[in-house]
């Protein structure tokens, strides 16, 4: 007798490909139709694109680091995609919001780590502003890991993870 082969949360890879296709996508299109440092209002006061260069991680953190933070946070990148895809192999289907998440946080990772090991840096361009005040540019990868981020933390709170 052949034992049952249960659909696990790798089901989900299929929404970490359309993110990173996007991220990959949106930065080819602001690196080959801005310069450097170009900022475009989209939402005067509020929201532009603007196309830097990130050397370092969130927040440009580490970014005068001399050049050893980009095998770095890739090493670091690489590891915690690899721990996604076992805990998503290892997830039945029906954990949908843990399975979400994972999905979206490996987008993010595999989209960052692409530029990392091509580039040497992350191509950002979201830029939110209000009066005077900046928050960090960002892009497609980032938003997809603060998501699954915040998606991770709901599941933490969520008892019944398994849908009827």
């Amino acid at each position: 007798m052949k034992p049952n082969k249960r659909a696990s949360g790798l089901q989900y890879l299929w929404i970490t490909l359309a993110i990173f296709i996007l991220d990959q996508l949106t930065k080819w299109w602001v690196a080959s139709d801005f310069e450097l440092y170009e900022s475009r209002i989209i939402i005067d006061g509020l929201f532009n694109l603007t196309y830097v260069h990130n050397y370092g991680a969130a927040f440009s953190f580490l970014s005068d680091g001399g050049g050893w933070q980009r095998w770095f946070f890739t090493l670091i990148a690489v590891a915690v995609s690899i721990v996604l895809l076992i805990w998503l192999r290892r997830n039945d289907v029906s954990f949908w919001r843990q399975n979400l998440s994972f999905s979206l946080i490996l987008a993010g990772a595999v989209g960052n780590v692409t530029d990392r090991f091509l580039f040497g840096y992350v191509i950002d361009f979201l830029d939110v502003h209000y009066q005077g005040w900046h928050w960090p540019a960002f892009n497609v990868a980032d938003c997809a890991i603060t998501i699954g981020a915040v998606l991770m933390l709901l599941e933490a709170f969520i008892d019944n993870r398994r849908d009827p």
